[in-house]
């Protein structure tokens, strides 16, 4: 049974760009009230005035957040509460990535991300965790097939991702009989800046994609498919042709789909696997 998202509450982190700001475009489309969240207050001061032009409009809220730090995390729910009085669903996007072999790696990278992706999410989730078990609300974190099938040259991104996935596993066999909805959320490739700010060996921006993103899934229609989702209260969500290949094909046959993905991904512009 689908349910309406007109009048729920939603914060959703990393709404700045990509999947987030898309999912924030389609949250307030549908009708709901949207929190948004990121470390940039003139990116997300731009969202709200594209969201609500030249109208003061109470149903968007901007908040400053770094999800690296769990004061800002706990800082952005608290905010919600107040202004709105309750929180029905958390979106936990905001994400990092990378692109470089381990053996090249400077740790403080893989950190970097664990820090983004993983904690970032534990630390939402911590704090937003009682506002949404009152509501009965939707827990969803972003996620990626690299948390189903390690990628190479992704060593921090692909065990971020596997975390997540954990973690939201078992919050879901916690609360299986709280109302608690909690859906784990992989879209595949998407065309968004991810692979344009992920990060080298050393931690610098890449600064360019080495993929053809026109080809990829948009985020709009991600945000599409987040929305159904939540309103199926579905468990989990993988998204485009590959990536269903590759989850469900790495339960029957690993070996060959561990040997198919290398050579998809060594076929990159400037691959780290033909170093």
């Amino acid at each position: 049974m689908k349910k309406s998202l007109r009048g729920k509450v939603v914060v959703v982190t990393g709404a700045s760009s990509g999947i987030g700001k898309a999912c924030a475009r389609a949250f307030f489309t549908a009708g709901a009230s949207v929190v948004l969240a990121a470390r940039s207050g003139d990116k997300l001061g731009a969202l709200k005035s594209e969201l609500c032009g030249t109208a003061i409009d109470a149903s968007v809220l901007t908040v400053v957040t770094d999800v690296t730090r769990e004061a800002d995390c706990k800082n952005l729910i608290e905010t919600t509460l107040q202004h709105f009085g309750r929180l029905d669903i958390l979106v936990c996007n905001a994400g990092l990535s990378m692109r470089a072999l381990f053996k090249d790696l400077d740790l403080t990278v893989l950190k970097q991300l664990m820090d983004v992706n993983f904690w970032g999410c534990v630390y939402c989730t911590k704090h937003a965790l009682p506002a949404l078990l009152e509501s009965k609300g939707s827990l969803v974190g972003v996620t990626s097939i690299a948390g189903f099938k390690g990628l190479p040259a992704r060593t921090g991104y692909s065990a971020s991702k596997y975390a997540i996935n954990g973690f939201l596993d078992t919050l879901r066999t916690e609360h299986l009989y709280d109302g608690l909805h909690v859906m784990t959320f992989a879209p595949g490739f998407t065309s968004s800046n991810v692979r344009v700010a992920a990060l080298t060996a050393n931690g610098n921006p890449q600064g360019t994609t080495p993929r053809k993103e026109d080809k990829m899934m948009s985020a709009d229609r991600v945000a599409h498919h987040m929305l159904q989702g939540i309103r199926r209260r579905k468990n989990q969500v993988v998204l485009t042709p590959i990536g269903k290949i590759t989850v469900w094909g790495s339960k029957f046959f690993p070996r060959l789909v561990t040997r198919l993905e290398y050579k998809f991904m060594a076929q990159e512009p400037d691959s780290p696997l033909r170093s």
